[in-house]
């Protein structure tokens, strides 16, 4: 029996806003290996070809095989998991981006139907993920290729595509659409109405296409959505809250700060220091090592 492995790549900094890759790697897991139930921050996509195990999500639980691919949608819980008896092996590549929503919309999947079975293009997906884990690298050049590839990628899912647009929900539709503005345009003062106005349906609907498809309000899902660049912001540069909360669409930083803590638990000025402390321990740890006979 082949031994197990795990080879994941990870992106320490993202470099492109229509679309980047976070991660990519490939696995042969052990029996009743599982991830979850966790929420991912970006779109990740498994192929498994070989072995079987389950994805759950949404409240379904969905049997899969060799051949067959699943999607985790940003902030959704998911859990997978193994087969005891045939556990298997998955390709894999996380994602994210202004482009994400629009581009999975013109495939397959969708979040009332994640997975796809006997995937006709296997094998060109696999080719695809290979060709994304051997462009892996920390540079601008290697996200710019890795971005390419996933276009790439793309282009492949959607050529093979089975369902035609006027099976997609009309609520998924809406909320990437609405997605994709709000990745495109969160770092202006937009409301709610605007992200309706653009999608061409009031608010109440909006509203409630959103509880529907992604369990929160437009509202929610903005403030969270901002708030995660802010937090690659005040980790990554040494800009003051006030321009922080103005960099992410904030016009009132105090009420950026109540949003932050909200969802945080702690100010942004305590999630800075409390993040360079890490960084700073982690420094000397590592430096005294290093320093060891």
């Amino acid at each position: 029996m082949e031994d197990t492995f795990k080879l994941s790549n990870k992106v320490q900094h993202l470099s492109a806003i229509s679309l980047s890759v976070h991660n990519v790697g490939r696995q042969k897991c052990t029996p009743g290996y599982s991830w979850g139930p966790g929420i991912r921050d970006h779109y990740l996509i498994h192929y498994i070809s070989s072995g079987s195990g389950t994805y759950r999500t949404g409240g379904k639980t969905y049997v899969l095989h060799a051949g067959d691919a699943f999607l985790a949608y940003p902030d959704t819980e998911i859990c997978y998991q193994a087969s005891e008896e045939d556990p298997w092996t998955y390709e894999w590549v996380g994602f994210s981006g202004s482009d994400a929503a629009p581009m999975i919309s013109s495939t397959d999947f969708s979040r009332t139907v994640p997975v796809v079975h006997s995937i006709i293009c296997g094998d060109a997906l696999r080719h695809q993920l290979s060709r994304i884990n051997a462009a892996f690298g920390n540079t601008f050049q290697n996200a710019v290729q890795m971005t390419g590839e996933l276009y790439l990628l793309f282009s492949i899912l959607i050529r093979y595509a089975t369902l035609t647009p006027s099976e997609k929900s009309s609520d998924t539709e809406n909320v990437n659409q609405a997605v994709t503005y709000i990745a495109s345009r969160y770092s202006y003062a937009i409301t709610v109405e605007d992200i309706a106005a653009f999608v061409g349906v009031s608010r109440s609907t909006l509203f409630r296409q959103f509880r529907r498809v992604k369990q929160l309000s437009p509202k929610e899902y903005l403030d969270r959505y901002r708030n995660r660049r802010a937090i690659q912001l005040l980790k990554q540069t040494d800009l003051p809250v006030t321009s922080v909360a103005a960099s992410v669409g904030y016009e009132d930083p105090l009420y950026f700060s109540r949003v932050f803590k909200k969802l945080m638990g702690i100010s942004p000025s305590q999630f800075r220091a409390k993040s360079r402390d890490g960084e700073e321990i982690a420094h000397r740890q590592g430096k005294s090592i290093e320093e060891k006979p």
